[in-house]
């Protein structure tokens, strides 16, 4: 059998990430080209955006069902062909329907990019989940990044959206080169047993982080396809401000591990929340340069939340295996996909009620932009107020929330002495 190279396969790991991430920055880049070309209303936009955070939980469920079968491999050949042909689909778009269709395309094959590499990166790394993780989705922000940049550069020197799209390809193919020639690691370390994994997701502390999951990627996705529309009449491009986000996110995660044994995962994703709720309410009170001091503090509340949620569960609540962790994702992006439609409605009737007002050109769209950021605002105060209770719960019966055992190769295995770096009894 030919050995398994684990730094090989997270590289893998990362450029598909990178393939993910570049379609939420270029689909939010070309967001207006798209809404002009086939007259689409900010609320249309909506539901199209919506398909790929629609997609992505639909791939995560299924694929945390599947994986104790057909292995990450398997799962990450689905995510090659679905991005070729979402990718493909989109550039030979039509209309709406074609947008729609294409669009969930893709989404799924997001979802089964982290159904696949999350647990195989949490197995491979297992003494050092949360970090490696973090340093896994450091390539999120890192291909908004990148999609961002090439969005605006291409957009700049007259590209269409239809070149925008296309060069998403090269990744794609790189990533599914290296799919079909690596060889992928069995899991050792993670509760294969899909039956108990399921068990184990009726906890209630299970079905709070679901919850939460839904709200920390609104707070975070949600607001990252909307700014270069809510943004349109700042002064501050809503592209530039989306690279420096993800820039910000990008370096953050890549030193996430002194932070989260530092402050445990909870306190980090207490912190989260408060900087993301400041950040919101800095957008609605800046405009031209300011606004990109409000991305800097947007962007270290938003860092931590998707990985540090996902490492919650495997670190926490183990015995949910990679199930677990794939629906924790799905829950976020399902999250997403039901809010988008309604932030495309909240964008087209706060610029309703601006013209209304007499408000006209820039200051129209800055009415409505800073409308909708007051609303999104409610979801970081929620998570304000959740995570607290949560973190002040665990200093007062820390013994209640320490990891679970998990069972290995017949024997009971704490997950605290695989990680003894992680112990979160400790660290409280």
């Amino acid at each position: 059998m030919p050995s398994v190279n684990r730094n090989r396969l997270f590289i893998m790991a990362c450029l598909s990430l990178v393939v993910t991430a570049m379609t939420f920055a270029i689909r939010a880049g070309v967001l207006n080209q798209l809404g002009d070309e086939f007259a689409l209303t900010a609320t249309q936009l909506g539901w199209m955006n919506s398909m790929a955070f629609l997609g992505f939980p639909v791939a995560m469920m299924i694929g945390g069902l599947v994986y104790n079968r057909l292995g990450p491999k398997n799962l990450m050949i689905v995510a090659f062909f679905g991005h070729l042909l979402g990718l493909v689909l989109t550039i030979i778009a039509t209309g709406f329907w074609g947008l729609i269709i294409s669009t969930f395309f893709i989404g799924f094959a997001n979802g089964a990019v982290e159904a696949a590499c999350n647990p195989m990166i949490a197995d491979m790394y297992h003494k050092n989940k949360t970090a490696m993780l973090n340093r896994f989705h450091v390539w999120f922000p890192g291909g908004i990044f990148i999609g961002a940049l090439a969005s605006q550069g291409l957009s700049s020197i007259g590209m269409g959206w239809q070149i925008q799209v296309g060069i998403m390809l090269i990744p794609t193919a790189v990533y599914g080169y290296m799919v079909f020639t690596e060889t992928f690691p069995k899991s050792e370390f993670t509760l294969t047993d899909t039956g108990e994994n399921i068990r184990a997701l009726f906890k209630p502390l299970f079905i709070v982080m679901l919850i939460l999951m839904t709200m920390t990627a609104t707070t975070e996705l949600g607001t990252g396809q909307w700014i270069q529309t809510i943004l349109a009449g700042s002064g501050a491009s809503g592209l530039m401000v989306l690279a420096l986000t993800a820039g910000l996110m990008a370096v953050g995660r890549y030193f996430a591990g002194p932070i989260v044994h530092r402050f445990n995962p909870v306190g980090v994703l207490l912190g989260s929340a408060i900087f993301s709720a400041l950040g919101l309410f800095l957008f609605t009170q800046t405009s031209g340069a300011m606004v990109y001091v409000a991305a800097i503090v947007f962007a270290l509340g938003v860092t931590y939340f998707w990985p540090t949620m996902i490492g919650f569960i495997g670190e926490y609540l183990p015995r949910t295996g990679a199930l677990g962790m794939s629906l924790m994702g799905g829950a976020g992006m399902f999250g997403v996909s039901i809010w988008n439609p309604v932030i495309g409605g909240w964008l087209d009737s706060a610029s309703e009620a601006a013209t209304t007002s007499g408000l006209d050109g820039a200051a129209a769209e800055i009415a409505a932009g800073q409308a909708v950021i007051s609303r999104l605002m409610v979801f970081p105060i929620l998570l304000i107020v959740a995570f607290a209770i949560l973190y002040f719960m665990r200093l007062k019966r820390p013994e209640e929330h320490a990891p679970e055992a998990v069972v290995h190769e017949g024997a009971p295995v704490s997950s605290a002495a695989a990680e003894p770096a992680d112990d979160p009894a400790k660290r409280a």
